[in-house]
């Protein structure tokens, strides 16, 4: 059987949950088998970049991560990709901050890949960002988003859609649009691939059960004599402010009462939102033990496997999880692009963002050279 590799470059990359469910994607039809390989990719954060390192990039050039500030980021020197995708800094779209859009500090941040898109014009690109980005600034900031990825380079026909991490097998409901944009000459368009655990979901219990005693990352934090006894309180599934608290153990907050502060995961159903700041009361909170989550059962609720080894201090591993989209869902998305590209027919469901809705047409992939 022949296989085609499709190259992959990426902006934003993280820890590589996108990434990881790319290479592990797989497509087989007739006598050929498409599948995804790594070329390069960006990021800011050095200990993301060494995690990327360290599990996507084992067997190939460790100098293809490039750790820099896109805006420093020269793309004439990458190489040519097949695959795009990046998930842009969401601080800017997310429901928890200020909702400033693209008029915030990272709002513009997610025209560097219309750059690539415009530079390399790759068959196909995926882009992430927290549901959020929906209604930021009245919503004019998404369509603006929409409307400059689909003009880039020689035109993408997208499908937009907001996924829940849950009905995919992951261990969380985690809310996330993706922009699958595939170039106008192939005539082709993503279908969503329909959820495959609708109303059988991986709960918490599940996700957390049986991790090796020798798991990496699996450290537990130090936790104050006043947050246990607080914890101790709080029943499965309650927080801060609906559990029955003594009078000493409760929070003098006056601002905004987010439902996570000091909210306990309930066993039998996946986790809530998994994030990767902030500050006492926000780290994830275990159903039975009154203490937080450690990074490996947080990296668990993302769907990581036990090997995917997370690089820096204790702090930095809980951003890099938390940012990261589950390789779970992205392995989801990307066996559907490919399957696209092979002209294998899967279930799927229709996008519940009407910014586009045509069906697929069969066209051939060809292999570049390299």
């Amino acid at each position: 059987m022949e296989t085609r590799s499709l190259r992959l470059g990426e902006l934003f990359s993280g820890p590589g949950g996108l990434a990881l469910g790319a290479v592990n994607a797989t497509s087989r039809a007739d006598n050929v088998t498409l599948k995804i390989r790594h070329v390069w990719a960006c990021d800011i954060d050095s200990s993301a970049c060494e995690t990327y390192r360290c599990n996507i990039c084992r067997d190939v050039d460790s100098q293809r991560v490039i750790c820099t500030d896109v805006r420093e980021l020269n793309i004439n020197d990458l190489g040519s990709i097949d695959v795009f995708a990046y998930g842009f800094p969401c601080n800017d779209f997310s429901i928890v901050g200020e909702h400033k859009g693209v008029v915030g500090k990272y709002g513009r941040l997610y025209y560097y890949g219309v750059k690539v898109l415009n530079f390399f014009k790759p068959i196909v690109f995926v882009a992430e960002n927290v549901g959020g980005i929906h209604s930021a600034n009245n919503g004019k900031a998404f369509q603006q988003i929409l409307s400059d990825l689909e003009s880039a380079g020689d035109g993408y026909n997208l499908t937009v859609h907001l996924y829940k991490s849950e009905q995919y097998g992951v261990p969380q409901t985690r809310h996330r649009y993706i922009i699958v944009g595939f170039r106008r000459d192939t005539r082709l368009f993503f279908k969503v691939p329909a959820p495959t655990h609708i109303e059988k979901y991986v709960t918490a219990k599940e996700a957390l059960s049986n991790i090796p005693t020798a798991a990496k990352n699996n450290e537990r934090a130090r936790t104050t004599a006043k947050v246990i006894e607080r914890l101790k309180q709080i029943k499965p599934g309650e927080n801060a402010w609906t559990a029955d608290l003594d009078k000493h153990l409760r929070l003098n907050v006056k601002a905004v009462k987010l439902s996570h502060i000091y909210r306990r995961l309930q066993p039998d159903k996946p986790s809530y939102t998994i994030t990767g700041s902030g500050g006492g009361g926000t780290h994830v909170y275990h159903y039975h033990d009154p203490r937080p989550l450690t990074n490996r059962e947080r990296a668990r609720l993302q769907s990581f496997p036990d090997e995917f080894y997370f690089c820096g201090s204790r702090e930095q591993v809980r951003k890099q999880i938390g940012m990261a989209v589950p390789p779970k869902l992205s392995t989801v998305i990307f066996t559907a692009i490919l399957h696209t590209l092979n002209g294998v027919e899967y279930s799927s469901v229709p996008a519940n963002f009407p910014y586009h809705s045509a069906p697929s047409t069969l066209w051939e992939f060809r292999s570049p050279s390299d």
